[in-house]
């Protein structure tokens, strides 16, 4: 009983620090986006001023990312996330998480195909459904820029399958077992500086709370392909 309440004890210290780093977090980049602010007002004298204030402004754009993982993290970690059960259609679900990531495929030139295959209803919490498909479509987007990101989902008596791919560089075979490690920011043997290896583990982290299992096929140069299963009734276990 010690070592199982020392084990707790050490699991909510951890997402507590998680949360105390992330609150911390803002008041820099709050800081940093008010000055950004200022400084757009004035006119760029070249271009080499114009690419800095463009580096900067992707910079804050990953640190707020930064700090919304690590609350979504500490509060994972703590078990207070509450999910709500409600009757979803798999085609609104994808459409919806293709929406968020609108502004980041089009400047990266990617593509999202979302074929409607017909109505069909699943029970799960839509938010956080929603993030583990904005995660993985937008890890396929990031290693397949200018290609397609594509959609497709079936359902049969037990689950509902949604499958997202994309014809990228692939993972190389040593990578696919830690894709989804926290920290972990290697693709195909080398790393993405753009990445702050949290995404997948979130969503992987999600997946879990949820009860959807997810998993994950690649081969180099011939893509990669992420599996979601939304199980019947799946929240009933929670």
């Amino acid at each position: 009983y010690q070592t199982k309440d020392a084990a707790v004890q050490a699991k909510n210290d951890f997402a507590e620090n998680l949360s105390n780093i992330a609150h911390q977090i803002k008041t820099p980049i709050t800081a940093i986006s008010l000055s950004l602010q200022t400084l757009s007002e004035i006119p760029m004298k070249n271009e080499y001023e114009k690419d800095k204030m463009e580096q900067i402004k992707k910079q804050l754009i990953r640190l707020i990312h930064l700090e919304e993982s690590l609350l979504v993290l500490s509060r994972l970690d703590a078990g207070t996330l509450m999910f709500q059960k409600e009757d979803v259609d798999v085609f609104t679900l994808l459409v919806l998480a293709a929406d968020n990531l609108q502004e980041l495929f089009a400047d990266s030139g990617t593509f999202i195909d979302i074929p409607e295959s017909g109505e069909m209803a699943v029970t799960a919490d839509l938010n956080w459904t929603m993030e583990a498909v904005i995660n993985v479509m937008k890890n396929c987007m990031e290693h397949n820029a200018g290609g397609t990101v594509h959609c497709s989902y079936g359902q049969n008596p037990l689950y509902t399958e949604i499958l997202i791919w994309d014809e990228g560089d692939g993972f190389a075979k040593e990578d696919i077992p830690r894709i989804f490690e926290k920290g972990f920011t290697g693709y195909n043997g080398r790393a993405d500086k753009k990445s702050t290896g949290l995404g997948l583990y979130l969503c992987r982290k999600a997946a879990d709370k949820l009860m959807h299992p997810i998993r994950v096929e690649s081969e180099p140069g011939k893509g990669t392909v992420f599996s979601i299963d939304l199980y019947r009734d799946n929240l009933e276990l929670l």
